[in-house]
């Protein structure tokens, strides 16, 4: 059973024309929360929750006033793939956006091609930007879980686990306060300025 703080996050809906074509969602409507990016990567952790909350604030900020559309949204990393944790950060917004580089779908009757939309190595002065692929708007987003700090004692718990020299009561002393503070990102720090910081770019 995941942690039942999941459940308040809020989700992130998109529209997919794929989908509604081929009958997958009702109209195109594709909701995804972060329960499902956890099952996706396979952990819940500062770096999911900060790439859902840098989602969250990106395709609000390119799409104010009409929902999302997944397979238009251009993922740009300023990583490169391999590198710390790159590769979860753009799972998790590929799984979202659509957006692949090369493995992706390559499209039916010369649309809907989700490849080349997600490259890394981007010249971007942040963590990850999206943009929108029709109009070239751009959001480049950073973002900061340093300014929550994380339990003095989970550094010595962690080892303990990974050793398997930790009991049950260690084991659960880590797993709440690892959680514990993936719950004030999501939840009581999500809207703090310092945490996403985002910067504009391309044509606004």
């Amino acid at each position: 059973m995941m942690p039942h703080f999941f459940k308040s996050i809020p989700e992130l809906s998109l529209y997919d024309p794929l989908a509604q074509i081929l009958g997958a969602a009702s109209e195109g409507i594709i909701h995804y929360s972060y329960a499902e990016c956890v099952k996706l990567a396979g952990h819940s952790c500062p770096t999911v929750a900060g790439t859902y909350l840098m989602l969250l604030k990106g395709l609000k900020f390119l799409y104010p006033d009409t929902m999302p559309q997944r397979g238009e949204i251009r993922v740009l990393m300023s990583g490169k793939l391999g590198d710390g944790v790159v590769g979860v950060m753009a799972n998790i917004a590929s799984f979202v956006t659509g957006a692949t580089d090369i493995n992706g779908f390559h499209g039916l009757g010369g649309k809907f091609d989700r490849r080349h939309l997600l490259i890394y190595e981007a010249n971007i002065h942040g963590d990850m930007a999206l943009e929108r692929v029709d109009t070239g708007k751009r959001i480049v987003l950073s973002y900061n879980p340093k300014i929550i700090p994380a339990d003095p004692k989970m550094g010595e718990w962690l080892e303990l686990m990974i050793s398997e020299k930790a009991n049950f009561e260690i084991e659960r002393l880590f797993q709440n306060a690892w959680q514990e503070r993936v719950k004030l990102i999501l939840t009581d720090y999500a809207d703090h300025p310092g945490l996403v910081i985002s910067t504009l770019e391309g044509k606004q």
